[in-house]
């Protein structure tokens, strides 16, 4: 186990221990009705993480044994991760079923990164044109991800209580 990565999958788990009970508080209103600056609501932003851990669980274990680099579909540009949250409608989607899907994802998430593979860190996949992001920088960035939207969503928060 490379304890870089330990430590990284740590502060992801810790993250989603804190904040799960935090978000299962939130009401109706508050999940709903206030946006960030990319106009998506609590219920959103919490969709568009379940999203990011899934991709990139998938492209962890992709560049574990795919030839180097890897062509993955385009999720965050060209507006295609709004896409994503459109059309799986986290509008609807049940409030404590998303919070685990979230929080489990997440969890997932965080063991594929302790079961990661030295001899793949500098794999790499393209993340946009002229753009190649190695295995490494990709695990090493996710927490500042899960960070900016769980800032969010706070700012958020203190919105709706104001």
């Amino acid at each position: 186990m490379i304890e870089k990565y330990e430590t990284l999958a740590l502060e992801i788990t810790n993250a989603i221990h804190k904040w799960e009970n935090r978000l299962q508080l939130l009401n109706e209103e508050q999940i709903t009705i206030p946006r960030n600056s990319q106009h998506r609501n609590i219920r959103q932003i919490l969709g568009h993480m379940v999203d990011s851990a899934s991709n990139n669980t998938h492209r962890a274990v992709h560049l574990q044994y795919r030839e180097n680099p890897v062509e993955f579909p385009n999720y965050a540009t060209n507006g295609n991760n709004d896409r994503w949250i459109a059309i799986q409608n986290y509008e609807q989607e049940d409030w404590q079923h998303l919070i685990q899907l979230w929080k489990y994802s997440n969890l997932h998430y965080a063991h594929v990164v302790r079961q990661i593979r030295a001899e793949f860190l500098q794999q790499k996949w393209i993340a946009a044109p002229n753009v190649l992001v190695s295995l490494d920088e990709m695990v090493t960035d996710y927490p500042l991800h899960l960070y900016l939207h769980l800032n969010e969503i706070d700012e958020l928060i203190k919105e709706s209580a104001s």
